[in-house]
């Protein structure tokens, strides 16, 4: 495991077992649930049967680039336009680091010109799916695990869970209709795994679905049966133990990536 910084975003790599610098690349975006660091993210789902770098990237505002209030300003920024002042400036930032930072690792690592596939849980999957609208970097396929495909509806699961409520404005709602990635379908790749928890709120399951119904065949839905929204025990910060739901979704993901990056 190598644990380091490229073009400022902190990264955790898991080379191939053969150690092959030729092989693809795929990186990965972790949850703001646990796990909430790139860390435990490469814990919870290595992809170690895949002959590719796995790569994990960490989110602004997680870990290293932590607020310099910690969670407190986090949960205070949330609290006041969660939209706004969270979702927008982590996935927009995010994404708009993906091409430098590859390119980065590429440098760093030795890495060839390879395939890449991008993947992702929760607000990470909305990065990359992000990513695969932008285009900027020719993306093979995609693997998203309880994936915020529609940002308004997270936010209705969010107000239930937190027993609050979203005053939404028009920026926000423009922020919204940006991030409703069943509306911008059209823009994917088609080859996107979603998997999805049995146990998840409906406002995750649902667009999930509808997403893979807009991509067609050639996407592919999972359900995980008794799995709920985390991947891993709380806090979710440091390498832990895979649970046997992130179990499930590891194999999801390495079958999927065997195919397609093959």
């Amino acid at each position: 495991m190598i644990q380091d910084v490229a073009a400022g975003v902190p990264f955790v790599a898991l080379p191939p077992a053969d150690g092959s610098t030729a092989a693809p690349l795929i990186v990965t975006w972790h949850l703001m649930d646990a796990p909430r660091s790139e860390l435990a993210m490469a814990a919870a789902l290595p992809m170690s049967g895949v002959p590719a770098w796995r790569v994990y990237l960490g989110l602004p505002m997680f870990g290293a680039r932590a607020l310099p209030g910690g969670p407190e300003e986090f949960f205070r920024l949330a609290g006041e336009d969660y939209v706004r002042n969270v979702a927008e400036p982590v996935t927009d930032q995010a994404a708009a680091e993906f091409p430098a930072a590859v390119a980065a690792l590429r440098e760093q690592l030795s890495l060839a010109d390879a395939p890449i596939g991008v993947a992702g849980g929760s607000a990470g999957a909305t990065v990359a799916l992000e990513v695969l609208a932008r285009a900027e970097l020719p993306i093979a396929a995609a693997a998203l695990v309880n994936p915020v495909t529609r940002l308004s509806a997270a936010v209705a699961a969010n107000e239930r869970r937190f027993g609050v409520s979203y005053r939404w404005t028009e920026p926000s709602r423009a922020v919204a209709d940006r991030f409703d990635f069943v509306c911008r379908a059209g823009e994917l790749d088609p080859h996107v795994l979603l998997v999805v928890g049995e146990h998840d709120d409906a406002e995750f399951r649902e667009p999930a679905a509808d997403l893979h119904e807009a991509l067609g065949d050639a996407s592919r839905l999972v359900v995980v049966p008794g799995m709920g929204h985390a991947l891993a025990e709380e806090p979710g910060i440091e390498a832990a133990p895979q649970t046997a739901h992130a179990a499930t979704v590891d194999a999801e993901f390495t079958a999927w990536f065997q195919w397609h990056l093959r």
